[in-house]
C-alpha cells in the first residue's frame, strides 16, 4: 500500500474497516461494509464510477450506519481494491463482479446509489437480482448505448497518447478534482487528496484507462451491446421507488441521461440541482443524504 493511502490526513473523513471478497487468486474486491449486519433497518449498497471509489460515498456510510447496513464497493482496479495488470476491466465484467458481491454478502432489501459508470454496473447487478432491490437512487449517470461521446472524453481514447495521459500524468482523474464541479470553487483538500489516493502510479491508474477504454463509441464495441441489453432491463425496475438526484451543470452526464432512463421508470421522481456538477456527492452531499433518508424511510416524493 503507498505511503498516501496509509498517512494521509483524508483518512479522518474515511475511518471506515477495510473488507476483501477474494474473486479470483490474488484478486480482491475491497468494500466498505458498517452498520448492523442482523436485520438493519436497510441495507444501503453504493456504487461508485469512474475515476472516482468508496471514499465518494463517505458520507453516507457516515449518516447512516447507526441504523443501516452501508455497503460501498471499490472495482477491482479502483480504490483499495488490487489492481491487477493484465484484467478483463469492461462493464460486463465489473457488473459480474458486484453480483457475486450482493450474493456472497446475501444483500436483501437493498437502496442502491449509483453514479457515472456505477449506474451501468449497479443496475446491470439489479436487473439480475431484482428480488433483492427495494429501492434506486441515481446520481448523474447513463445506462444505455451513449448517444454522444464529450469532446474531453473522446480526447483520452487517441491512441497511445490518451493512455499516456491518463496512466502517465494522471490528466483524467486529477482534471476531474476541477472539471467535476460546479457549485464549489474548489474541492477541499481532504476531498482531492482522497479522491486521488489510490491512483497515484502509473500502475494504480490501470483501471481508470480501463474504463475509458470501455466506452462503447460504435456498435463494434463489445460493451455497446451489453448496454443496449440493459436500457431493454430498466423496467424490471420500475415498481420499485426510483429517485433520480441531478447535478444539472454536468457537462458529461447531462440532463438528457436522465430524460432518457425517466422513459423505463415514469413514476421516477427527481430532484434537480441547478448548480451542482458531476461530482454530486461532494457538491450536494446534505441534499442527497435528504433525499435518500426519504428513500429508504418510504417518504420519497414527499
Amino acid at each position: 500500500m503507498s505511503d498516501s493511502l496509509k498517512t494521509s490526513a483524508w483518512r479522518d473523513e474515511y475511518p471506515f474497516a477495510s473488507n476483501f471478497l477474494e474473486l479470483e487468486p490474488k484478486i480482491r474486491m475491497h468494500y466498505v461494509d458498517e452498520g448492523p449486519k442482523v436485520e438493519p433497518k436497510s441495507t444501503i449498497l453504493c456504487v461508485h464510477g469512474n475515476p472516482t471509489w468508496s471514499f465518494y460515498y463517505r458520507s453516507i456510510v457516515s449518516a447512516f450506519r447507526d441504523e443501516h447496513r452501508v455497503v460501498a464497493v471499490d472495482h477491482i482496479g479502483c480504490g483499495l481494491s488490487d489492481k491487477p495488470q493484465e484484467y478483463g476491466y469492461t462493464l460486463a465484467q465489473h457488473t459480474a463482479n458486484l453480483v457475486r458481491l450482493i450474493d456472497v454478502l446475501d444483500l436483501k432489501d437493498v437502496a442502491l446509489v449509483v453514479h457515472d459508470w456505477g449506474g451501468a454496473i449497479g443496475l446491470g447487478a439489479a436487473v439480475e437480482r431484482a428480488n433483492r432491490f427495494k429501492s434506486v437512487m441515481v446520481l448523474n449517470t447513463a445506462a444505455f448505448p451513449p448517444p454522444y461521446i464529450p469532446r474531453r472524453i473522446a480526447a483520452c481514447r487517441i491512441p497511445v497518447l490518451g493512455s499516456w495521459a491518463l496512466r502517465y500524468a494522471n490528466a483524467f482523474a486529477k482534471a476531474a478534482i476541477f472539471m467535476a464541479i460546479d457549485r464549489l470553487p474548489k474541492l477541499s483538500d481532504r476531498a482531492r487528496d482522497g479522491l486521488l489516493a489510490p491512483y497515484d502510479s502509473y500502475r494504480n491508474r490501470v483501471a481508470i484507462d480501463g474504463f475509458v477504454r470501455d466506452i462503447p463509441m460504435s456498435p463494434k464495441h463489445a460493451t455497446w451491446e451489453v448496454l443496449v441489453q440493459l436500457e431493454k432491463n430498466l423496467p424490471k425496475l420500475k415498481e420499485l421507488p426510483i429517485e433520480f438526484v441531478w447535478g444539472m451543470r454536468d457537462w458529461c452526464f447531462r440532463p438528457e441521461c436522465m430524460e432518457r432512463m425517466n422513459l423505463a421508470w415514469p413514476n421516477a421522481t427527481r430532484r434537480e440541482l441547478a448548480d451542482v456538477g458531476h461530482y454530486v456527492m461532494e457538491e450536494a452531499s446534505a441534499e442527497v443524504l435528504e433525499e435518500l433518508r426519504k428513500l429508504v424511510d418510504g417518504n420519497v416524493g414527499r
